[in-house]
């Protein structure tokens, strides 16, 4: 009843448009639901996003949800989560995701949800990290556990945005470490992010979680960007 008169008031809008949501809608309305660009990446093992990583990181499987143009509708929604704290939009990219990870059989296997760790600095800073509400719902549809705290970034770092990749991958390098390993050994780790675009943030997240022996990890992120 109190959420109906606060919507009454100040009525819930769009994350991509600003237009004002239906009854049934949430997030995101129905007409920018329908251009998010999906990639289907869940289809095939040697997709896009996993030959991102070949030669480089060993991974079991790699997917991303939609891809990310400038100036389109997932760059709008991204960086309204991002920085705008609108951490809905994470949750309901999940929900959306997760729904089709569960027909992934190689992620069955997967143990804990892993989130890519802003430094403690920078999370003083934007009061979150943008990465949770995406990994808690996909840990919530898959029914495995959400762990924010094996991971640690112990260096802090600007943005990597307008670097090349040479830049972001000397940038990345050994910026990750491991904490509490001792119970990890032998797991398969679902590791997430918001955006991948070079890859390189991930594949030092991975290169530190492969020192726990045994390791296996898997990627999920909300989109990839795309030419």
């Amino acid at each position: 009843m109190f959420q109906k008169i606060i919507d009454l008031f100040y009525p819930p809008v769009c994350a991509g448009c600003e237009a004002f949501l239906l009854s049934d809608e949430k997030v995101i309305c129905t007409n920018c639901r329908h251009e998010i660009p999906i990639t289907n990446h869940f289809l095939s093992i040697e997709n896009e996003c996993f030959l991102r990583f070949y030669g480089r990181v060993p991974l079991e499987f790699a997917a991303t949800h939609c891809y990310f143009h400038k100036k389109g509708i997932v760059q709008m929604l991204i960086h309204n989560l991002k920085y705008k704290g609108h951490e809905s939009i994470g949750k309901a990219m999940g929900d959306w995701f997760v729904e089709d990870l569960k027909n992934v059989e190689i992620l069955k296997s997967v143990d804990e949800i892993i989130p890519v760790p802003l430094h403690k600095k920078r999370l003083k800073e934007r009061g979150y990290n943008q990465v949770t509400t995406f990994g808690k719902a996909i840990a919530a549809g898959l029914n495995k556990p959400y762990n924010p705290d094996i991971l640690v970034r112990k260096i802090y770092a600007k943005s990597q945005t307008k670097k090349d990749f040479s830049g972001r991958t000397a940038q990345s390098e050994n910026i990750f470490e491991i904490t509490n390993t001792e119970n990890h050994q032998n797991k398969h780790f679902l590791l997430v992010d918001d955006v991948l675009t070079s890859g390189a943030t991930l594949e030092a997240c991975s290169k530190a979680l492969f020192q726990i022996p045994g390791a296996k990890i898997s990627i999920a992120c909300i989109a990839m960007s795309h030419s």
